[in-house]
């Protein structure tokens, strides 16, 4: 009888991956009740009684909550009314929620977790550099003498040189130039990501991630002597092919997760990773600074050292990560059981139809998209506009200028990793609904930021006052990441990328028009009544989206978002 026990013991995450007919279904599935609750159920009804375990039953039931019955195969329970041993349920039958086994230091999922964390660092310091760079590479003596104005006036605050002699760079482009530079990358960006999401999930999310880094950091290893050879046109054409490669990346990760992470798993892995790019932040601003500050040619050294970290990325990619846990050649046993069973059947090698036609009649997509659009137009004017204003409007020079310009990247990334904890933990642990927590945390990183960027152009010229509100208003920001970041996964997993494709390119457009309103509103007029104006649209927009999301958000697996055939389907509409 023991020699049985342990056969079926060490077999039973096995049976998870296998699938089950409709008859198994019937008589082995079994509502999961406590002793104290067999007499509210229905007579003859078959039960598992799990030693008053609340924590089972609330997590396997809201498991079953969660999938709207959607699922093709759920957990299986193949327990005895009395299994004195009943703890197995938290490894054997309780799909997402299953213990994580203990594995082997680093597991598979962890290295891919850290190297796209690193990813994305280099994603965004390959977009953000040149933010710190245009600033060095202007030539603000000759800017001023065509505006008729004293070279002297260097900020509407008073002079931020503290008596140092201002460095001069090389170009002499007026503001509406230098929105267009900046907001050149997100013209080639818009127009990838969805394509990017499909070919990710035909062809791998790996393949499509290396492609966007490598191809970006080879253009950004060139863009010094492009500049110099093509001048303004030349930059512009650069940053626009660097777009289309990294139009693809945000796609290409959501696509792997939904392959490598358990569902109770996502908000940790998906805020981990993209966290990334608020340290991609932090080091380009105060490092981009150091570099400009070396000698009259900083700014190529900008592009140089952050094109060649790229690279030097994009070769252990290749060879440390895999699509799949099934093609991974490293991965545990168990590991690899572990996440099959979390993930309830459905296959990393899957390739779907897309449901377009539900996709765009689908409320909570949209909701999805505009929160998106709504993180984004707050995200890219500051991480763009800031080093402007903090040299213009408040005189910090330089270098200053970079580490201060950094800091609430830092605090974002803080809040964005704490938020994804947490997120799960009021999950998994709490019981409060996914729907609930992304409204939740969407709310908190977008009305708090609007607020305090209202407050921001109160202060005028405190600048203590002006840099800690900002500061603090960006890093509130990245809680959102813990609500619509992830909401591609909960809404439609193995759509994951396409949902992404989508939504990235809706969010795209504020990249382009809102450095044309930055540059429009300041336009010959550096003053703090235009960059109040800035501020007070990026707040509207705040809250703009967030009524929208708390109507009409969910965290609901959508019902044409499940992996199934026709056939299969109808079999589980029998059942």
């Amino acid at each position: 009888m023991d020699e049985k026990k342990k056969q079926e013991s060490e077999s039973e995450v096995d049976k998870l991956s296998r699938p089950v007919s409709p008859t198994e279904k019937q008589e082995e599935m079994a509502p999961v009740t406590s002793s104290r609750e067999q007499e509210e159920v229905a007579p003859g009804a078959k039960t598992v009684t799990i030693d008053e375990d609340p924590e089972i039953i609330e997590v396997y039931n809201d498991y079953q909550e969660a999938n709207d019955g959607l699922v093709l195969d759920p957990p299986r329970l193949s327990m005895s009314a009395h299994d004195s041993n009943h703890k197995r349920l938290r490894h054997s039958s309780i799909g997402p929620q299953l213990e994580i086994p203990k594995l082997k230091f680093p597991s598979a999922q962890l290295v891919l977790t850290v190297m796209a964390f690193f990813g994305f660092l280099n994603v965004y310091t390959l977009r953000v550099d040149v933010s710190v760079a245009i600033v060095a590479m202007m030539n603000y003596t000759a800017l001023a003498a065509l505006a008729n104005k004293s070279s002297n006036a260097t900020s509407y605050c008073g002079d931020g040189s503290h008596g140092k002699k201002k460095e001069d760079g090389p170009f002499v482009w007026n503001t509406d130039q230098q929105g267009v530079a900046l907001s050149a990358f997100y013209y080639g960006y818009i127009f990838t990501n969805i394509i990017g999401g499909t070919l990710a999930q035909k062809v791998g999310g790996k393949k499509m991630l290396l492609f966007g880094i490598c191809w970006t950091s080879v253009l950004t290893l060139l863009t010094p002597i492009c500049t110099q050879k093509g001048g303004f046109g030349a930059l512009v054409a650069v940053r626009v092919l660097e777009g289309v490669g990294e139009g693809v990346t945000y796609p290409a990760m959501h696509v792997l997760i939904s392959r490598w992470a358990a569902p109770a798993q996502r908000s940790k892995m998906t805020t981990a990773v993209y966290a990334g790019a608020q340290i991609g932040a932090v080091i380009t601003m105060p490092l981009s600074g150091a570099l400009s500050s070396i000698d009259s040619n900083g700014w190529h050294y900008i592009f140089y050292f952050f094109g060649a970290m790229g690279c030097v990325w994009s070769m252990m990619w290749a060879f440390l990560i895999y699509d799949t846990p099934e093609t991974h050649p490293r991965i545990e046993q168990a590991e690899l059981k572990f996440i099959q069973a979390s993930l309830s059947g459905i296959s990393g090698k899957q390739t779907l139809k897309v449901p377009w036609k539900a996709i765009a009649t689908s409320l909570p997509v949209y909701a999805t998209a505009i929160a998106h659009f709504t993180n984004n137009w707050g995200y890219y004017t500051l991480i763009s506009a800031l080093p402007t204003y903090m040299k213009t409007i408040l005189g910090f020079d330089m270098k200053e200028n970079g580490l201060l310009s950094g800091v609430p990247y830092l605090l974002a990334w803080i809040f964005m990793t704490g938020g994804g904890l947490m997120a799960d933990v009021l999950r998994v642990r709490l019981g409060m609904s996914t729907t609930n927590v992304r409204k939740l945390f969407n709310a908190l990183g977008f009305l708090l930021p609007g607020i305090l960027l209202i407050a921001t152009g109160l202060v005028a010229c405190n600048k203590a006052g002006a840099v800690t509100l900002v500061t603090i208003g960006i890093g509130l920001s990245g809680l959102s990441m813990a609500g619509w970041g992830v909401n591609h996964l909960d809404l439609a997993p193995p759509y994951a990328g396409t949902l992404m494709g989508i939504t990235n390119t809706l969010a795209t457009i504020p990249g382009i028009v809102c450095l044309s309103i930055v540059g429009a509103f300041t336009k010959k007029n550096q003053t703090v009544a235009a960059w109040q104006k800035i501020f007070y649209l990026s707040a509207a927009v705040y809250a703009f989206g967030t009524i929208f999301y708390l109507i009409f958000g969910s965290g609901k697996r959508q019902a044409w978002a499940s992996p199934v055939d026709q056939s299969s389907e109808s079999e589980t509409k029998k059942d």
